[in-house]
């Protein structure tokens, strides 16, 4: 039996939206074909739970997949399970119930569900500094798109096809069964035009009739400043198309961002090292500290010891579709000078005695 989108997610039917993001993000970043270079069954992993968010994360979809079992918003099936070995099923205005609802409204027609185009999944490798600033990059994708010279019919020109004399065009046929109840009449897929409803007469010569055709498409994405590392972005209709509709499915974008060689992040907060030189703990000093947004002072006060942590507000990551930033935290490591020369040391020297030993009060207070 296949799992339930809630089971893919590991959530309850009854989670949060926060809480299907959550064990999506989780979930995404686990199975990235980054961190899972040429593992097919991680990659089937990562387009499952695409696939499960995709359908729980829009209400509309998630309450058509509570109720029928599916998110596609075109289905609304009816299973009455198994008697006696006669099994009966009514789909979408075909039989029993078709009957039924067509004695009170007078229809008789059945339109077929269109299927949902399918979602294209890539990645795309970042600079530290483009997800800070935000960046726009040319990429080819190949997909599958509507073949515009038939229209998706599969018919030369769009016009070289008839009406399937089978299902008279509605892609449907009715059929009897006798069951434990009688007989009931039930529909099914017409095997003639194999659901399209068209019978051809001649094919396109562009797409061979299948009204899609392959072919690569250049476009431009947008990265938003302030991306993170695993995030996933969604670019609506960039993905698939299909040929009986005109829209496409979305372009799925899983997020990488390369390790910086002075900046660590967390969340929107950033952290770094400085070395210092041990002169400059003494007597404290002014430095220049280089930020992704340019240059700033930090102020070394006297006496300053190593592994000393600055708070520069605002100097930070830029926050994701906010205005604003974070924080940056500095951490001073005290460095002392190596190799010195004999009159070095003898400075040095002087200098250690001329200290009170009262003067150092780490030193003091584990005496004590």
């Amino acid at each position: 039996m296949a799992k339930s989108y809630y089971d893919i997610l590991g959530v309850s039917k009854n989670a949060t939206e926060s809480e299907i993001k959550s064990a999506y993000r989780k979930l995404a970043k686990k199975y990235h074909p980054d961190l899972n270079p040429g593992d097919k069954q991680a990659a089937e992993k990562f387009k499952e739970v695409n696939e499960a968010y995709e359908a729980l994360s829009d209400p509309q979809k998630r309450a058509n997949y509570d109720r029928f079992g599916t998110a596609d918003p075109g289905a609304g099936g009816f299973d009455f399970g198994n008697f006696g070995g006669f099994s009966t099923s009514f789909s979408g205005g075909g039989g029993f119930f078709e009957d039924i609802i067509n004695m009170f409204s007078g229809g008789d027609s059945f339109e077929r569900p269109k299927k949902r185009p399918s979602d294209i999944s890539i990645s795309i490798t970042l600079t530290f500094e483009e997800a800070f600033f935000g960046v726009s990059k040319d990429i080819t994708i190949p997909r599958t798109e509507r073949c515009e010279d038939c229209k998706g019919t599969g018919a030369k020109n769009g016009t070289e096809y008839t009406t399937c004399p089978e299902c008279k065009g509605s892609g449907r046929v009715q059929y009897a069964q006798n069951t434990l109840f009688g007989r009931m009449v039930n529909t099914r897929t017409c095997a003639t035009c194999s659901g399209t409803g068209k019978k051809i007469k001649q094919t396109c010569n562009e797409c061979r009739g299948k009204g899609t055709i392959k072919k690569n498409r250049a476009i431009k994405i947008n990265i938003p400043a302030g991306i993170d590392n695993g995030q996933i972005m969604t670019v609506q209709g960039e993905g698939n198309g299909s040929a009986d509709t005109t829209l496409r499915g979305n372009l799925v974008i899983a997020v990488s961002v390369l390790p910086h060689k002075l900046f660590s992040r967390k969340g929107y907060d950033l952290y770094a090292d400085i070395p210092i030189a041990f002169t400059q703990a003494i007597l404290g000093d002014k430095i220049k500290i280089k930020t992704l947004k340019g240059d700033v002072t930090l102020t070394i006060p006297e006496g300053t010891q190593t592994n000393t942590v600055f708070k520069m507000r605002g100097e930070g990551m830029k926050m994701l579709r906010r205005e604003g930033y974070g924080d940056l935290y500095l951490k001073v490591i005290v460095e002392l000078p190596k190799n010195l020369k004999g009159d070095q040391k003898e400075l040095i020297k002087n200098l250690h005695k001329s200290i009170n030993s009262a003067q150092y009060e780490k030193a003091k207070d584990y005496l004590n």
